[in-house]
């Protein structure tokens, strides 16, 4: 009862205390527990009527997307349309807006992150203006350790300029390729990574993605992640991960409009993963295999390997999980069938096919496990299969 009633008394406080930062109480008069938010464009705007002009430039504005329903989907209202976690559903793909592409430089910034050891080491970026207000990205915002690691960090590093493209679970492999890669590119075009960081540690699959599309790890300066930044001029990238004018920088830039028509069928395994198997893969793997699929494990191909294996992939076919992100290496036209739980409905894959030019196909599967969602493993009747099969042209 005790604790209830504390809860209570802290319910009854947050409102007052946060209506107060939002009309100019100091952040730090609450330890950064509360904290003012907007987004670039607000912001912008604010310094703006006080007499402040800082750039902004959109870079592609706002647009509606016209996709195509999957293939094996023949009316719209038969798609999912719960937008869950991702802010979007799997029915408003056809029609999705996407956001602007914008470059924009913000004064007197501070950046502070941290990783959480309960997701993964997780990684989590904040941006907060010289008033203490929370810049507000895309994967980008201020959460409650981010005050703890501010108390306990130490004193910033302090920079002149900076340009920020790192969000939320970077190091993540689909986070990476969907929205960073084609932000780098991006900026490459503009001649504009000089200022660019990026974290001290790279997983060797980031480093190999940076080569592949001409960009020198060792070129970009690096920051120290346990240390919050001061950064006199900072430069921030918006960005909508499923921009067709961003992915395809990635799929023109890896090779993947050269060469011969590709030919090969190829299905991702995750029988090495930890999460989201395809529970009976034995099962279905016959079907697959009497259709021409070679069977594929990511993690045992280096990063160059699986790109080469995409430009020569004509299907690809594969559970819900980070291998398909791989299809932006894949030339357009490719057919690409993911087997999904469509009671916890992610269309990120839908919509990255989309972007870049793919067929795309829709296999229901049922989850299993007492686990989080994003945890369980699927199952997928054999006969869906076939008939994805022939209707591919690729049954028996």
């Amino acid at each position: 009862m005790l604790r209830q009633i504390r809860i209570a008394v802290g319910r009854r406080w947050r409102q007052p205390v946060q209506a107060a930062v939002d009309h100019g109480m100091p952040a730090r008069w609450t330890g950064h527990r509360f904290v003012r938010r907007e987004t670039v464009p607000e912001h912008v705007a604010r310094l703006a009527r006080a007499g402040e002009v800082y750039p902004y430039e959109v870079i592609h504005p706002e647009t509606v997307a016209h996709n195509p329903l999957p293939r094996n989907v023949p009316r719209r209202d038969e798609l999912p349309d719960d937008a869950g976690w991702w802010g979007y559903s799997f029915r408003d793909v056809p029609e999705r807006r996407s956001a602007p592409t914008f470059l924009a430089t913000l004064p007197d910034c501070r950046i502070v992150s941290y990783r959480d050891p309960a997701l993964q080491d997780d990684y989590y970026p904040a941006i907060l203006a010289s008033d203490d207000t929370s810049i507000e990205m895309r994967e980008i915002r201020f959460r409650p350790p981010h005050a703890r690691a501010l108390r306990t960090s130490g004193p910033p590093v302090r920079l002149q300029r900076a340009t920020w493209v790192v969000e939320r679970v970077f190091h993540n492999h689909s986070h990476w390729l969907s929205a960073h890669l084609p932000k780098l590119l991006m900026l490459a075009e503009r001649d504009a990574l000089e200022d660019v960081l990026l974290p001290a540690d790279l997983a060797p699959a980031i480093e190999q993605s940076l080569r592949l599309v001409g960009l020198d790890p060792d070129g970009f300066r690096r920051f120290d992640e346990s240390r919050p930044l001061q950064v006199a001029e900072l430069t921030v990238v918006g960005t909508d991960r499923f921009r067709p004018e961003l992915l395809r920088l990635a799929q023109r830039a890896s090779g993947a409009l050269e060469g011969e028509r590709p030919t090969r069928r190829v299905f991702i395994s995750r029988a090495k993963a930890t999460r989201r198997r395809l529970i009976n893969e034995d099962e279905v793997w016959p079907l697959l295999a009497d259709a021409g699929f070679e069977r594929t494990v990511m993690e045992d191909l280096s990063f160059d390997d699986q790109v080469r294996l995409m430009h020569q992939t004509a299907v690809l076919f594969a559970p819900h999980g980070a291998g398909l992100t791989n299809m932006v290496f894949c030339p357009p036209g490719t057919q690409v069938v993911e087997v999904a739980d469509l009671s916890f409905p992610n269309p990120n894959f839908y919509a990255t096919a989309a972007a870049v030019g793919h067929d795309y196909w829709l296999l229901k599967a049922t989850s299993v496990g007492d686990v989080h969602p994003l945890e369980r493993d699927l199952h997928v009747d054999p006969a869906v299969v076939r008939d994805a099969l022939d209707a591919l042209g690729l049954g028996r």
